[in-house]
């Protein structure tokens, strides 16, 4: 992703120094010792020690311990878990957002650098349709975020009687964690996106206009030469093709993406939920209301 913005000359001279220091900067972060402490330390005092004992550990005899006078009493293999595995999982996951965080604000430091935006760009993004990709890119990070909130609901159902239309919220607000964390970043180039926007319907406006009174004056006023045919002009063809250049200026966008890539991230992270569906209805059943609806 990094590399479009060069490979794609967004990037000017003027703005290389900027955009290297921008790159420097991430660099330090996603490689800083202190910042990965603080994560380690928030994972053992808030992760496990809160989060885990109150919100996610079940209130019934399971392998990692049994709960007695209201508190949990953690087997050989509870501790095991409290202290390295579930630690160890909780970090990497959070270094992952830490991640996610680095790249955003990566991204608006781009953002104030002046950009060579096209208009024209068929990707109608100027230039910057690149940066839907990283729906892809995350891919296997929004799989593993859905996983984990996948077995959460399973633990639950299968534990504690619980359904699955329970965990609406928690579903719905995965959902928007992630369209948030991914998308909205990508936000801070739509300043720039609507200012190249207007320009470019401005300039190629004035362009179009010069063309067609020039067309008009050459084909409708006689101007043009009498051993001149209309049928096969190439002016016919021209005129056709500043229209849809004037097209795509007009149908730029202002975000980086767009609903195709808001549809795909959400049912990535999804995705691993889908199964839990058969709690709910038998597999048969489910494959009988398949059928129906195809044919």
């Amino acid at each position: 992703m990094v590399g479009q913005f060069l490979d794609r000359d967004l990037i000017p001279d003027a703005g290389r120094a900027q955009f290297d220091a921008a790159i420097a900067a991430a660099m330090r972060l996603r490689n800083s010792v202190t910042a990965e402490v603080l994560m380690i330390a928030f994972v053992y005092i808030v992760g496990v020690g809160l989060v885990w004992r109150t919100q996610v550990a079940l209130d019934v005899a399971s392998w990692y311990g049994v709960p007695a006078d209201g508190k949990l009493q953690p087997s050989l293999a509870g501790w095991w878990l409290g202290c390295v595995s579930l630690p160890l999982f909780q970090f990497l996951l959070l270094r992952w957002y830490f991640r996610l965080f680095i790249w955003a604000r990566f991204l608006w430091q781009v953002s104030r650098i002046e950009l060579n935006l096209m208009p024209l760009h068929p990707d109608r993004c100027g230039g910057l349709g690149f940066l839907s990709g990283v729906g892809y890119a995350l891919a296997p990070l929004l799989v593993a975020q859905g996983a984990v909130l996948a077995g959460l609901i399973a633990s639950k159902i299968f534990f504690l009687g619980a359904k699955l239309t329970d965990f609406k919220l928690e579903l719905i607000g995965l959902v928007a964690v992630v369209l948030v964390a991914i998308l909205v970043p990508m936000l801070v180039f739509s300043p720039k996106l609507e200012a190249a926007k207007r320009e470019g319907m401005r300039e190629y406006g004035t362009l179009a206009q010069r063309y067609v009174r020039e067309f008009d004056r050459k084909w409708l006023r006689a101007g043009a030469p009498a051993d001149e045919p209309l049928i096969g002009s190439a002016d016919i063809q021209s005129l056709a093709d500043l229209g849809n250049s004037f097209e795509v200026v007009k149908g730029m966008k202002v975000a980086p993406f767009n609903l195709q890539t808001v549809l795909h991230l959400a049912v990535v992270t999804l995705l691993p939920v889908l199964p839990l569906a058969l709690t709910m209805v038998s597999l048969e059943e489910l494959f009988l209301r398949l059928l129906k609806a195809v044919f």
